[in-house]
Order: C-alpha cells, then sequence, then structure tokens
C-alpha cells in the first residue's frame, strides 16, 4: 500500500478513481503548519531558526495522514507542481519523519501538471527526491515576510494609531496605487487641437483625413496649441487647391497572442469577464482539479499558478489537428508557433494554462459548468487554440493629400481585412479603449485632383494616467519583477481587506490610510519600497531556487541594514510623524480637512505573511 498526499479533498477523490485499491490518496489541505505570529518564530541570532505551528483543523489532519502513513509502504507526495507545493511537500515529510513508528519509510515527490489519468500514472511512474533548492527558497521567503511584516507592522501601530500592517510586496503594491493617484491629482491637462478635411474624388467618392504637415513642417501633439492656431491652420487649408500626391499600399500580419500564465489570465478575465484575481484562481483551481464529465472526475486545465508560455508538443499538435477540423487548412500555419516568456525567471519546465484535452469544446463540456466556470474554460481553450492559428492579414491603405505648393498635407489612412486567420475565434482584450478610425478608402491615383468639401477643428486635452485596475496592476507588478503568479491575487485581497484601496467601478482607488502608510514608509523605510530592491530580492530567491545562492546568507544580508532602519524609528513621536504627514499630503487633503486625522482605537491586526 503507497500514500499519495496531495493538497485539496476535490483532487484526492479525482486523483483516487485513477490509481484504484493499492493507494490511500489524502489530502494536506495546502499548508499543516506555518510560522505563528508571535516574537521569535524567526530568530536571526541563531541561524534564521524557524519555529512551526500547527492550528486545531491541521493537527486533526496530520493524525489521519500519519494513521494512513502507518499501513503504508511507502508516501508519495503529490502537491501542486510549483514552489509553495514543493514547501507543503517538506512540511509532511517533516512532520510525519518526526513519527517514530514511521521509521524509515521512505519519502518519494511525484509532480504533475493537469490531473488526468495520463499525467497521474505517468507522473507516480518517474518519482524524484524533494527539490532543496525550492525549499531553501521558501525558507527564505517565508522568514522575509515574516521578518518584514512582524518588525514593519508593530513601528506602524505605534507611530500610526490606527494602521493595520505592512509587508514586503503588499506595502510596495501599495506605494504603485498611491503614487498613480498623485500623479492624477497633480495633472494638469494640456489644451491641442487637430484638423479634419473631407475630400471627394472625381468620382464624388468623400474619404475624411488628417492635417499632418502644415507650412512644410511635420505637425506633433502640441503643434496646434490654441483654438487660435486652429483657426490659422484652417484659412491655410482653405486658401489652397489639392491633389493625391501619395498611394501606399501594404500588407500587414497581426500575430496571435501566447498562451495564458496565471498574469495574462488574471488580466483577460478581468477585462473580458470582469472577474477579480481571486475570483478568477478559484474557478481555475476547480477547473484544475476535476469536473465530473460522464460518471468520471476531469481536470480541465493546467496547473494555473505559472509564469511559463510553454506548450507540450502533444498538446500543440492535437491544437493543430484540431484547427484543422473545425476551420480548413487555411488556418492552420506552417510551422507550430513557438512563445518565449518575456519573465527571465520564468520556470520554462512548466507548462502554460491550456485545456488538458483541447477536443473538450466549451459546448461540449457547458452542461457540467455553472455560469462563471464555463466562461473561464471558454477564455482559456479559444486562446489556446488561437494560439496555434494563422496570423491575420490586413491591407493596409494610405493616401497623401498635398497644396500645390506643397506646404500642407493631410492624411487618411484605412485597413481592409484579408484573412481573419485566429481572429475567427478570438482578439485579446484591452486595458483603454482606444480611438482607432478605419474608414474604406476610395480608389484613387497619384496625381489626381481631390477637392475639399469640409474642414473641422477639433479641441483636445490631455487626460491624467487611468488608475490601475486589478488587470493593469498585476501587469504593472510582472513588468517591474514583483510577486509571483502564486502571489497575484492574494496581494490585491490583502490591500482590499485593510481599507488601503477600494474597488469603484473596476478601479483601485487608495483610501486615506493606504496613502497615509505608503508616505510614511516611503520616508521612513524608502529602500525597502523601491520598485528595483522589491524585484532585486525577488531575483535573489530565484537564485535560491536555482541553487546559486545560499538562503541563510540573503537573509543576514537582507536583516543587518533592515534592523537598523526599524530601530532609528524608535525616538520618533507621533506628533513628529503626523506633522511630516501633514505637509507631505497638504496637495491632497480637501479644504475642509485641514490635517490628517488617524483614528487611534483601532485594534492592530497580525501581520501579513
Amino acid at each position: 500500500m503507497k500514500l499519495v498526499v496531495v493538497e485539496s479533498p476535490a483532487k484526492a477523490k479525482t486523483i483516487n478513481k485513477y490509481l484504484g485499491k493499492d493507494y490511500i490518496v489524502l489530502a494536506s489541505y495546502g499548508h499543516i503548519r506555518d510560522l505563528p505570529s508571535k516574537d521569535g518564530s524567526v530568530d536571526p541570532e541563531d541561524h534564521f531558526k524557524m519555529k512551526w505551528e500547527m492550528d486545531v483543523r491541521s493537527k486533526k489532519q496530520v493524525a489521519e495522514l500519519i494513521t494512513a502513513a502507518k499501513k503504508s509502504d511507502e508516501i508519495l507526495l503529490a502537491t501542486d507542481p510549483d514552489r509553495e507545493g514543493e514547501a507543503i511537500s517538506w512540511h509532511v515529510q517533516k512532520v510525519l519523519q518526526e513519527q517514530k513508528t514511521l521509521k524509515d519509510k521512505p519519502f518519494s515527490r511525484v509532480v504533475f501538471h493537469e490531473i488526468t489519468k495520463t499525467a497521474i500514472l505517468k507522473a507516480i511512474d518517474n518519482p524524484r527526491p524533494l527539490d532543496d533548492a525550492l525549499i531553501q527558497a521558501y525558507l527564505a521567503r517565508r522568514a522575509l515576510d515574516y521578518l518584514v511584516g512582524f518588525n514593519l507592522s508593530p513601528v506602524l501601530w505605534r507611530k500610526l494609531p490606527g494602521s493595520r500592517s505592512a509587508g514586503r510586496v503588499q506595502s510596495v503594491a501599495l506605494r504603485i496605487i498611491t503614487d498613480r493617484e498623485a500623479e492624477i491629482e497633480k495633472f494638469v491637462p494640456q489644451e491641442y487641437w487637430s484638423i479634419f478635411g473631407i475630400f471627394a474624388t472625381a468620382a464624388c467618392k468623400e474619404f475624411e483625413t488628417r492635417l499632418t504637415r502644415l507650412e512644410g513642417k511635420k505637425l506633433d501633439k502640441f503643434s496646434l496649441g490654441s483654438e487660435m492656431d486652429s483657426k490659422t491652420a484652417i484659412a491655410a487649408i482653405q486658401a489652397q487647391s489639392y491633389g493625391i500626391s501619395k498611394v501606399e499600399t501594404k500588407q500587414t500580419k497581426r500575430n496571435p497572442a501566447a498562451p495564458f500564465t496565471t498574469s495574462t489570465l488574471q488580466q483577460e478575465a478581468s477585462r473580458k469577464l470582469r472577474f477579480g484575481a481571486k475570483r478568477t484562481m478559484q474557478l481555475a483551481q476547480r477547473l484544475y482539479e476535476g469536473i465530473s464529465l460522464g460518471g468520471e472526475t476531469i481536470g480541465l486545465i493546467t496547473y494555473m499558478r505559472t509564469d511559463s508560455v510553454t506548450v507540450a508538443q502533444e498538446a500543440i499538435q492535437g491544437t493543430r489537428d484540431h484547427i484543422q477540423k473545425a476551420y480548413g487548412a487555411d488556418y492552420v500555419p506552417k510551422d507550430q508557433r513557438a512563445y518565449k516568456s518575456k519573465s527571465k525567471n520564468a520556470q520554462e519546465a512548466h507548462e502554460a494554462v491550456r485545456p488538458t484535452d483541447v477536443t473538450r469544446t466549451p459546448a461540449s463540456v457547458k452542461s457540467a459548468l455553472d455560469e462563471d466556470q464555463f466562461q473561464l474554460y471558454d477564455l482559456i481553450w479559444k486562446r489556446m487554440v488561437a494560439s496555434q492559428m494563422e496570423s491575420a492579414r490586413f491591407n493596409q491603405l494610405t493616401i497623401d493629400i498635398a497644396s500645390k505648393d506643397e506646404k500642407i498635407t493631410l492624411r487618411a489612412t484605412g485597413s481592409t481585412l484579408l484573412f481573419d486567420g485566429f481572429l475567427k475565434l478570438y482578439e485579446e482584450g484591452k486595458d483603454t479603449e482606444e480611438d482607432e478610425k478605419n474608414q474604406r478608402l476610395p480608389n484613387v491615383k497619384e496625381g489626381e485632383t481631390a477637392d475639399l468639401k469640409k474642414v473641422t477643428p477639433n479641441q483636445h486635452f490631455t487626460h491624467p494616467p487611468p488608475r490601475f485596475t486589478e488587470a493593469s496592476l498585476v501587469k504593472r507588478l510582472e513588468e517591474l519583477g514583483i510577486g509571483r503568479p502564486s502571489t497575484y491575487a492574494s496581494i490585491m485581497s490583502t490591500l482590499l481587506d485593510r481599507s488601503y484601496v477600494r474597488l469603484e467601478k473596476r478601479q483601485l482607488i487608495p483610501e486615506a490610510l493606504g496613502r497615509v502608510v505608503t508616505t510614511f514608509l516611503v520616508h521612513y523605510f524608502e529602500k525597502y519600497l523601491e520598485y528595483d530592491f522589491t524585484a532585486d530580492l525577488e531575483e535573489q530567491l530565484d537564485g535560491i531556487a536555482e541553487g546559486e545562492e545560499a538562503w541563510e546568507k540573503a537573509l543576514q544580508d537582507f536583516w543587518g541594514p533592515f534592523k537598523s532602519a526599524v530601530d532609528e524609528t524608535a525616538p520618533l513621536r507621533i506628533t513628529e510623524v503626523i506633522d511630516y504627514l501633514n505637509e507631505q499630503l497638504a496637495f491632497f487633503l480637501s479644504p475642509s480637512q485641514k490635517k490628517v486625522k488617524i483614528p487611534a482605537n483601532v485594534v492592530p491586526v497580525t501581520v501579513d505573511k
């Protein structure tokens, strides 16, 4: 008999059906122990020794694991295929090994990226030892989060009564949001004008153009900065006669987007389905762990926490075969599409988020899913299939109309779709609406005359940068190298739960408390809220996971300067802090709110991980 330990009961139930009577499959229910939120859980003076604790639920679950392990000949640790999963397996092994009755029973690690019978049986046949480097990276990350949270949060409670908590990544994400809000408030709109002209060809076909050159000079965005400038331009345009000076036709291609990573899945689900990051991951977890289809529980998607766009060869071939059958040979590119992760620390051995079997179309499984599950599966399925489809092709036409003295040029652009390719199935969403005019242009030749029918001025003002949505914040964190796939959803939840930000019309808006906390931390702990510092620390942790750095040295390098920074805040008086905050936040306080007010009766919460 072999004991297989997984993380969730849903996964245990599915895998148990695949393995049969010679296996016992039990769930650990996630982490079975953690660092308690009290002094001494990590001891920097004793090689960063950590003291772990189990809660009541974990003790009950571990007792069940111990009972099953005693009856088993071997223990297979089959938790999730990422760094956190490796850590959970390590905790389970350590706790079970403490039981003398287990003696020297062998432990093995098995890893699978999809919950299908083939993947499970293959993983069972190819066990490996636990990955020491991944475990050390976990220990370093967990110790860092504890040391930052447990030391920074009390500083906030003492110096800013009413504040809630601070965290190594959480506080940097909050800074990104509050920095953007400050940009918006300080933004001064700038006026500019654009000029549009309606021309008619000899065949009386009308089309719209935009002024691009005036007095022989190319116009930039702010060349016409006032109504007077626009009137001067219009007068110059109306005083001339025109002809077609240039006609340019070229074909362009648009390629499909790569299959989903955790980050891009959260972004696209936010744009298209209005799902928050937390909701997206809950639904993806359910699709991964398995849905009942025809009396069998089947995992519909691969593991949903990944920063890789790699896809298994058999999945690529299966997708290409499906495209040919469903859409025809024209939609299958000659060569397979291969994608490369933009994240330099991506774990390429993992796969992108994709359907486990592309022949399970969304329509064929719809009856087994609720509406939200169906929408997310439909999104994942379409993104994967589209990623192996032929490019879309466009015919782009540009017409330049010039005055007789060649000092004025107006341009018309338009494009027509020649072949829809992947657009037949899927088009990636955008974070901002783009003002695109795609008019059909008449057939004209260079040298033909063009009759000016109408000139229209348009007044514009520049807009401040947009507030972050959950999708655009995840994108920004990924661009900066801050956080990892497993942390994006929890970062959002923490900021909202702490009332540091609120979600309004899908926008993340910092609350007054969030701005006060950020201003305090940036002033007194500036280094630790710098984007580059946080990203470099993430890289250092990745280096530990790759076996390139020692975890204890990384902690020592961090702890000394950080402890000194914390100690330097001890003499600070609350009044001194409040005076500084009032000075820094004066631009944001309303006339009726002359001073920062922080409630003094809020009970502090436990430190963040």
